[in-house]
């Protein structure tokens, strides 16, 4: 018997079982990251798009300048999300609510949903600045703590456009006040009627969102999402291991047949172009 064709079809049975294992392997270890990261489904979703109410505080710095020091009053939005699973609702629930009223912070939103045993619960928590970090800890240690987070966002341009835009705004109505003891047609004057009213709208929806920046409602905001569930058990091991077998054995062989697909259509290709050479 020949023996280079023997170690021939070794090598490819090795080469193929070497692809089978590394897939095999691959599939394995993609199973345990993925129930970590199942773990977190959810649990950084952000549920401030459906309030309308935004925390902004202030804090001022000292820049250097070229003479003396400048002093320059930063705005920012601070937003710290915890998430959280408890095997202990209702205490759970009451110690979330009693580390609320010992920092003194005030609940802007709340859901509530489920049934006993399923039940969830969001809520939107605004804190002084100063209180922040020891609220922000001092909420983790509310059930089982899932993930966290913090997040903090310059406003200081946003909140200069908005004064600026103000400033605008009042000269251009203290312009139009001023056309209105100018006679003129019916029609003028009711248009100009509508511009004032149109300019004066605008001015107090601005006055709305300057109202967040003001120093007295000052607040960083805490999101905390808490759901009701028992204690997580691991999935066995020889359960990851039937999983990533049958992954494996069912897209090996579509990788087969796709390879082999692949070899005859080369084949027919060269054989057509060999034909048409010969010719």
């Amino acid at each position: 018997m020949p023996v280079l064709p023997t170690l021939k079809y070794k090598r490819i049975f090795i080469w193929l079982v070497l692809v089978f294992l590394a897939m095999f392997l691959l599939r394995l270890l993609y199973g345990y990251t993925q129930s970590r990261s199942s773990d977190n489904i959810g649990q950084s979703e952000s549920f401030l798009s459906q309030v309308q109410q935004k925390n902004y505080a202030s804090e001022k710095k000292i820049l250097k300048g070229e003479a003396a020091p400048i002093a320059s009053n930063q705005k920012y939005e601070k937003v710290a999300y915890v998430h959280s699973r408890s095997t202990s609702f209702t205490e759970d629930e009451k110690q979330l609510h009693g580390t609320i009223r010992q920092f003194g912070a005030v609940i802007q939103y709340q859901q509530e949903s489920g049934n006993k045993g399923n039940r969830d619960l969001r809520l939107m928590i605004g804190v002084a600045p100063e209180k922040f970090d020891s609220c922000y800890y001092a909420i983790q240690k509310i059930g089982t703590i899932k993930s966290t987070s913090i997040t903090k966002v310059d406003k200081t341009n946003e909140y200069r456009k908005l004064n600026a835009s103000k400033v605008s705004l009042e000269k251009n109505l203290q312009s139009l006040n001023g056309l209105t003891s100018q006679q003129g047609k019916i029609d003028e004057r009711i248009l100009l009627h509508e511009k004032i009213a149109e300019v004066e709208r605008q001015l107090q929806e601005l006055g709305v969102e300057l109202g967040n920046f003001d120093e007295e409602n000052e607040f960083c905001t805490i999101q905390f999402s808490m759901y009701e569930g028992a204690a997580e058990r691991g999935i066995p091991f020889y359960s990851r291991v039937k999983t990533a077998l049958e992954w494996t054995v069912k897209y090996y062989v579509l990788l087969m047949a796709g390879i082999c697909l692949a070899s005859l259509g080369a084949w027919l290709l060269l054989k057509v172009l060999t034909m048409v050479k010969a010719e």
